[in-house]
């Protein structure tokens, strides 16, 4: 049976519709299609189109959007063990020593038919794999050569309910950089006294094999620049109800700190 999936939301009072239409054509492709509509964006709305192919090893996609008539195309290869076999597939010929991480390049091509540009990009990342014996980490550098930008990110999770993030972005042409840190800090439900009750009822009890997110209340996300700008998130659940509420400061702007204030409410039933 092929899978499909149908989301949409409106913005108030904005006026802003979001729609979404994503289906499985196989099971190593899938086909997405975006939707925006807005009066503030050129000709009223867009419309972005992906094929996407993943084999585990290696990935591909295309992509088209209305907006200048956009089309592209992404590549992404992964040396090593495969994602979904690294445990079972027999070592590359390019690997020494123990599988602790996978290393990866891809690339994107992209031309606008309309406004007759295009833009060419290249990047490279490092993760840690399960058996990593020390902290996970992921390592990403891009490029995109015809900009002038270099990006880099270093991402850890310090702990089991805490990840820290950081970014670099310079440009070689006008040489400016700005740099990011940031963290995620997660609220675990506190389980004890459900834990002790199964014992007692069940004296063979095991671990949960429930998966870790599923004990996430809350999470705290926060980044800072170079400028003293500070953004502060907070996501949370009760029962069906999903909340966002975030905030926007400038400390170096002692008469308005505040910049922006958010709050988003979603329903999931």
């Amino acid at each position: 049976m092929t899978d499909t999936l149908l989301y949409g939301r409106i913005f108030l009072p904005q006026q802003r519709l979001e729609a979404l239409y994503l289906r499985r054509l196989a099971p190593t492709r899938q086909l997405r299609i975006a939707a925006v509509s807005d009066s503030n964006l050129n000709n009223g709305g867009t419309i972005l189109t992906l094929l996407q192919n993943d084999f585990g090893k290696y990935s591909t996609e295309y992509m088209y959007s209305t907006d200048s008539a956009l089309m592209g195309v992404r590549g992404l290869y992964n040396f090593g063990p495969g994602p979904r076999d690294a445990s079972t597939e027999p070592l590359a010929a390019e690997q020494v020593g123990p599988v602790d991480g996978r290393f990866s390049a891809g690339a994107e091509l992209y031309y606008g038919i309309l406004n007759k540009s295009g833009g060419i990009s290249t990047g490279v990342r490092f993760a840690t794999l399960p058996n990593h014996a020390g902290f996970p980490y992921t390592m990403t550098l891009t490029l995109n050569p015809l900009m002038g930008n270099l990006s880099s990110t270093y991402a850890v999770k310090a702990g089991p309910n805490l990840a820290l993030s950081s970014r670099f972005d310079f440009n070689f042409y006008s040489y400016e950089s700005e740099l990011q840190l940031g963290c995620e800090l997660w609220r675990i439900r506190n389980t004890t006294d459900v834990d002790w009750a199964i014992k007692k009822l069940r004296p063979d009890w095991k671990r949960s094999t429930v998966s870790p997110d599923d004990d996430v209340s809350g999470v705290l996300k926060a980044r800072v620049d170079q400028d003293w700008r500070i953004g502060v998130l907070w996501e949370g659940r009760i029962k069906e109800l999903l909340f966002t509420l975030g905030a926007s400061l400038d400390l170096k702007k002692r008469e308005q700190m505040v910049r922006s204030v958010g709050v988003e409410l979603q329903y999931s039933s």
